[in-house]
């Protein structure tokens, strides 16, 4: 199954009113983890390397970028391999240069106007060389510690910011957090449907840990479509890590235990694809 687009995936599922699983890459195995789960539902699937995991990766794109892209090359089923919350317009060039199928520029701390100027120019260079765009317009909550949970994002703002900019997909605002632990968040799903009538684009939830499977399959009817998981993973992830050292303390070898988390998060990610497309 050859690689395919965020816009090709994200618009199949916007209209199938189901939605996309995104989820984050920060090593090799989770993106044979996430691929071996979509095939398992035959779901597509977005592989997500964040600037963030970039920097962990000492600023090196290129190792886990060509690796996740090799995992969608050798799929079964359609795979998004995507650049996330990039600020560094860099990054996002070097990502396409690479062969991501799409990138995320995240203007949402700039001010409206810069921001729709630069994420216009990024939309730009990339669709000039067929690669997606995903934009972020209102603050998502807890990222960084600078974006409040009550943030909004305002429809007609929203699609003013779409039309100028030429972007593909938005990601909104609606009362969901990043980093949440806990499956509490609160969607509004009134604003998600306002949002879904206004804009012709899919709209993108981030900070989507924190909701649960019930919101979940509401926003998905409201309007959402590309659903971002992280912290959630990481909590299922480091859980059985845990569970795993405790069982066998003498354990030395990082296969035994790392093997373990893997094991725990394949389940839940073919359990959550399952519930965004029922």
């Amino acid at each position: 199954m050859p690689l395919v687009s965020l816009t090709e995936a994200g618009n199949r599922c916007r209209a199938e009113n189901t939605g996309l699983g995104a989820f984050n890459v920060v090593q090799l195995e989770m993106a044979t983890t996430l691929v071996d789960a979509a095939e398992a539902v035959g779901a597509p699937v977005v592989l997500q390397i964040s600037q963030n995991a970039v920097k962990y990766h000492r600023g090196r794109l290129e190792p886990l970028g060509l690796a996740a892209l090799r995992v969608a090359a050798d799929a079964r089923v359609p795979v998004v391999v995507h650049l996330d919350h990039a600020t560094d317009v860099a990054l996002v060039e070097r990502a396409v240069e690479l062969g991501f199928s799409s990138v995320m520029y995240d203007g949402s701390a700039l001010a409206f106007e810069e921001n729709v100027s630069t994420t216009r120019e990024v939309a730009e260079f990339c669709h000039a060389r067929g690669v997606s765009v995903e934009a972020e317009l209102g603050e998502v909550g807890g990222k960084d510690g600078v974006h409040a949970p009550s943030a909004r994002t305002d429809p007609r703002e929203a699609a003013a910011f779409v039309r100028r900019t030429g972007v593909d997909l938005l990601a909104v605002a609606v009362g969901s957090s990043h980093a949440m632990t806990e499956r509490t968040a609160e969607l509004d799903t009134g604003l998600i449907g306002a949002l879904a009538s206004a804009l012709e684009v899919p709209l993108v939830l981030h900070g989507s840990s924190g909701v649960s499977d019930d919101g979940m399959k509401q926003a998905i009817r409201a309007g959402i479509t590309k659903v971002n998981v992280a912290t959630h993973l990481n909590v299922c992830f480091t859980a059985a890590v845990r569970a795993s050292l405790d069982d066998r303390p003498e354990a030395v070898d990082p296969r035994r235990y790392l093997g373990a988390g893997y094991a725990a998060v394949g389940p839940e990610v073919e359990r959550l694809l399952s519930l965004y497309s029922g």
